[in-house]
């Protein structure tokens, strides 16, 4: 992962260079006075925001400046990063779906191209989305989606994909909250999704925890009180050169006695299924994929 990782940071700089942007730092909003220094893959933040140059379509940035007008309750959003560090993953995140969701047709088709069992109609598309951070009767947790397409589904009922989008990030080793940990145990149990003894490798300290988590918050809405979700995936997204995501994927698999709410793809698989617009396909692989 340490050469993935040099390769991607260099990348990043280089494109910055190619499009004419200047370097940004470390600290990314250094304080008056304060030392900082040149950081390749990063945008001054003034000029970030000022030009939305960390997104590579107007409607990618469209999309950033809705969401980053709104709060849900409870959300933690890094805006410092979103708008200028040019590795952040949630960034990319809307710059790989800030097309679609201007366009709910175009949506649709995407959804259905990447998963092709994916019942429904898209009818909303979300960033940084939970359905209830802190809420008992999904997660009780902070946990998010990078992206969330909503369905609505023949028989009236709501399905969803939520989406957690990876660029240079390897998994790192995480413990789930102890407090909380009766209600992850409880979601997992009666999803069904898990082999016998599976949560027994997840539930300490682990690489696997954020990807069970997040697949937990899902499982949680089809177990929701209100029986509004009846159908869901939990998907993750990444380079296919990311060892670490993609050996914890593997692994992950090897938990489940049922795949049906988990799957992963990889961001050359998405960008090459021919489905968005040619202009943005050919921005996200010059932005995102070395050579």
């Amino acid at each position: 992962m340490t050469e993935f990782r040099r390769v991607l940071r260099y990348h990043q700089a280089r494109w910055r260079e190619a499009n004419g942007h200047p370097i940004g730092s470390q600290p990314i909003a250094p304080k008056s006075g304060a030392s900082a220094r040149p950081v390749g893959n990063r945008l001054p933040l003034a000029y970030a925001r000022e030009t939305g140059a960390n997104f590579v379509t107007p409607r990618a940035l469209d999309a950033a400046r809705a969401r980053t007008s709104e709060i849900e309750p409870h959300q933690t959003f890094d805006h410092q990063r979103l708008w200028a560090d040019l590795l952040w993953s949630p960034t990319m995140a809307f710059n790989l779906f800030g097309d679609v969701a201007a366009d709910l047709t175009l949506a649709d088709r995407a959804v259905h191209a990447w998963w092709p069992d994916t019942p429904g109609t898209v009818s909303d598309v979300r960033f940084a989305h939970s359905p209830g951070r802190f809420d008992p009767e999904y997660l009780n947790s902070l946990r998010a989606f990078d992206t969330a397409f909503v369905l609505d589904l023949e028989d009236g009922m709501r399905g969803i994909v939520g989406v957690d989008v990876n660029y240079h990030e390897y998994l790192r080793r995480e413990t789930p909250k102890p407090s909380n940990l009766w209600r992850y145990l409880e979601v997992a149990e009666r999803s069904r999704a898990f082999r016998p003894g599976a949560t027994d490798e997840v539930k300490g300290r682990s690489d696997l925890c954020v990807m069970w988590l997040e697949h937990l918050l899902l499982l949680s809405m089809l177990q929701h009180a209100s029986g509004a979700w009846s159908w869901g995936r939990y998907v993750v997204v990444y380079p296919a050169n990311n060892s670490s995501v993609a050996d914890g994927c593997a692994r992950y698999r090897d938990l489940l006695a049922d795949e049906a709410t988990f799957s992963s793809m990889t961001l050359e698989e998405l960008i090459d299924a021919d489905v968005l617009p040619p202009r943005t396909a050919a921005a996200l692989r010059g932005r995102y994929i070395p050579g």
